[in-house]
Order: structure tokens, then sequence, then C-alpha cells
């Protein structure tokens, strides 16, 4: 994988510094939303909250599945496109940006954590932390040693193994290390405990929390779990996560 990766250094060297020239003001608020509705079907709506999540900041969104907490995680990434209002990533309107413009921002400014990790079976732990840097402004020359020291960080000393060869455990910590690869500003954690018991999912949040924090990035988490709650700066109920309007309230998303 690193001989793949340094033979399209060219090209990711200048999908990088494309990324990097996209940047919002000195100081922005990792994540800013105003206003913003989301269109289900044929004329539903939900209105999604205001946020201002500041660099390194914590935020909890707490709520049964259909209540839209991933809707929100995907406005904010930038993979759902909402009817209206403002969503900024790092001082940037990430829904002004346009096919790869997006994407390559995306890679250098959000990680992303997803409940069922979505490691990449044919690759190994390090190739799929590896994968998450090709396209980032990180120099090709420090992908190896980045991805690395992340993997040794969280826990992971096979390197080599794929994510068939992992406990449950193992595979998270993989996918927490991708999700920091990128020296990210903002990382999106989609129900990262759900399929866990309680004592685990309690150790992989405080696992997510800390890495977070040692990297800089500001953690907005989903979760339907009370318990987490007291890990968090800030926790958002449902009631205040917005109400659909002109349609049923479970076409919100989960």
């Amino acid at each position: 994988m690193r001989a793949h990766t340094e033979g399209n250094s060219d090209a990711g060297v200048a999908v990088g510094r494309a990324a990097a020239t996209v940047s919002g003001p000195a100081g922005a608020a990792a994540l800013r939303t105003r206003g913003v509705r989301v269109r289900f079907g044929a004329g539903a709506t939900l209105a999604l909250p205001d946020i201002e999540l500041e660099a390194g900041g914590r935020v909890l969104l707490a709520g049964p599945s259909g209540s839209g907490k991933s809707t929100l995680l995907h406005v904010s990434a930038g993979l759902i496109d909402p009817a209206q209002g403002v969503v900024e990533v790092d001082g940037v309107d990430i829904h002004r940006l346009r096919g790869a413009a997006r994407d390559t921002f995306r890679g250098a400014r959000i990680g992303m954590i997803f409940q069922t990790f979505q490691l990449l079976d044919g690759l190994s732990a390090l190739e799929n932390v590896l994968l998450a840097l090709m396209f980032s402004p990180v120099p090709p020359r420090e992908h190896d040693g980045r991805a690395r020291a992340l993997l040794d960080e969280l826990g992971i000393a096979r390197h080599g193994a794929r994510p068939g060869q992992l406990s449950v455990g193992q595979q998270q910590r993989v996918a927490v290390a991708r999700a920091l690869a990128c020296r990210p500003r903002l990382v999106l954690a989609d129900e990262p405990t759900a399929a866990l018991d309680p004592a685990r999912a309690a150790a992989a949040m405080d696992l997510i929390l800390g890495a977070c924090h040692r990297h800089g990035a500001a953690l907005l988490c989903t979760s339907h779990d009370p318990a987490m709650a007291h890990r968090f700066e800030r926790r958002l109920d449902l009631p205040d996560l917005g109400e659909p309007e002109r349609g049923e309230r479970g076409r919100g998303g989960a």
C-alpha cells in the first residue's frame, strides 16, 4: 500500500493543495449551522438545530432512532444538501463546494466514525488508514509514519492484520485512527457504541473522546444512550433537534 500511495503522490499532493486553498477565517468554529432545513419526499421538511461547535469541543446528539440525528451528521459532512440554511466547517460553507472540491475538503477537514466501522476487508489495518491519507494535504512522505503512529497510539500492534482478523474493539480503534489520519478539524461519530455492551461502550467512548482531544479535533457524536451524556460538554436532546413539517416524524432519518 505504501508503494501505491507514493506512486500516486503527484495526484495526491495536487488534490491536497487544492483542499488547503479552501479555508475560512482564522479562529472559525469547527462546525456552525444556521437555519438548516432538509426536505424529504414531496414537501416534508425537517428543521435542524443551530449549532456552534468550537475547536476541540464535544457535543452529544441524543435521541431515539428516527429522530434526525444521522441526517444532521450527513448534512454536516456535506453528504446531504439542505433545502435551505448554512453549514460551515472550519469557516467554509461546505454546501457551496461542488463535486471533487467538496470531496477533497471533506477528506482534509472532516473525520468520520461509523457504527459499522466500514473498514475495507481486503486491506490491512495500516492500508485502511493510509487510504484516508491519499488525498489529504498531509505530505506523502509522512503518510506511513503517521498511520503507524496512530495505530500504535490506539493499541493496534498488528498493522498488517485485516479487519476479519481483528476483534470488534480493535476494528473500532482502526476506524478511529482512520478518522484522525488527516488531522481533521471535525470528527463526526454516528452511534459508534450502539453494538457494544455497556462496559465496552463506555470504554470505546472514552477512547474516541481521548483521541479527539489529543489531536485537537472537535467531536459531534450521536447516541441513544443517555449514560454517555456526562462525557460531553453539551448534550442536545431530541426535542431540541427540530420538528418535521408537513410530514411524519420518522421520515427525518436515524
